[in-house]
């Protein structure tokens, strides 16, 4: 990671190297901390950050959920994303805010009187799942690891602490040779990446689990929903057997980090012909077509880093 100049931290913008928080904060120990990740886009009109409303929403929500009071306003915290591209003289970036329990106890259950943390930071960071991956496609695995269920952890909460699953379904993937790995609910239906949530074409129609098969309500995902719909391609939310996997002509990942990667073999068996499909391509260039002016933003996704 390549440090940047500025972080927003507590309503201030501090030097890299001082925006540190203390051995003992309750969020290092237990994972109580709730982010969102974001990217800004250079692009015709300007720099923008892609869904800067609904990602704070998000991270709001997922604050109430984990009961974590935020006391700065929406206001001030797309301001505070705005000021760390601004500041470091970003063109593309992606923005790092989360909220977190700091120093107070180390009960389980922290005080009222715990501190709540919250910073904003921004790094330079390229395509998460490699740049050769966009166009040819990455090789996948089933996870032997469950995603984690909403009668365990509220899965809708962007919460640090449950992607401890994550970092076993990647690692997992990455040991064995894969780039990543697919994780399934606890009854073999297909439910996300460890990271990402997932697509498939199948004879011409494009299917994604819904909310019930343990996945986050992914802001990427929602967007690709509307630009599928857009292209006037047919889309069904439903849930789907782990085999379809191997059956699908056409599989795809989408998030903030990976955009819109797709997938060419999984369990080194190949998806389709083993290379990215025409309507995955398709939905590519719609959603990279919102950055280069070559995709309307009539949904209203980019919201400008100077207002």
């Amino acid at each position: 990671m390549i440090p940047s100049k500025f972080i927003w931290m507590n309503g201030s913008l501090v030097p890299w190297a001082d925006a540190n928080v203390h051995v003992m904060s309750h969020a290092l120990h237990y994972g109580s901390s709730v982010f969102e990740g974001m990217r800004c886009y250079d692009t015709p009109r300007g720099r923008v950050i892609f869904r800067l409303q609904a990602h704070l929403t998000r991270l709001l929500d997922s604050a109430k959920i984990y009961r974590m009071p935020v006391v700065y306003s929406f206001d001030e915290l797309a301001a505070a994303c705005r000021s760390v591209i601004i500041e470091n003289d970003f063109k593309s970036a992606y923005i790092r805010p989360i909220v977190f329990f700091g120093t107070g106890s180390l009960a389980v259950t922290p005080p009222e009187d715990t501190p709540i943390e919250v910073v904003v930071g921004a790094i330079e960071w390229g395509t998460y799942l490699g740049e050769e991956g966009l166009q040819n496609g990455i090789d996948v695995c089933v996870s032997s690891w469950h995603r984690t269920t909403s009668a365990s952890n509220p899965v809708l909460s962007k919460a640090g602490g449950h992607y401890l699953n994550s970092m076993l379904i990647a690692g997992e993937a990455q040991r064995n040779g894969y780039v990543e790995g697919i994780a399934v609910t606890a009854g073999g239906m297909i439910s996300e990446g460890s990271a990402e949530n997932l697509f498939l074409v199948k004879d011409g129609i494009v299917y994604t689990p819904p909310l019930a098969a343990s996945i986050l309500g992914g802001i990427t995902r929602d967007a690709v929903i509307h630009l599928i719909r857009d292209l006037g391609l047919e889309l069904r939310l439903e849930v789907l057997p782990r085999d379809l996997l191997y059956l699908a002509d056409e599989i795809f990942l989408t998030g903030t980090a990976a955009e819109v990667t797709p997938i060419r073999s999984v369990d080194r068996i190949a998806v389709g012909k083993g290379s990215r499909g025409p309507m995955t391509e398709a939905i590519q260039n719609a959603f990279f077509g919102l950055f280069d002016g070559k995709t309307e933003d009539k949904h209203g996704w980019l919201d400008a880093v100077e207002v």
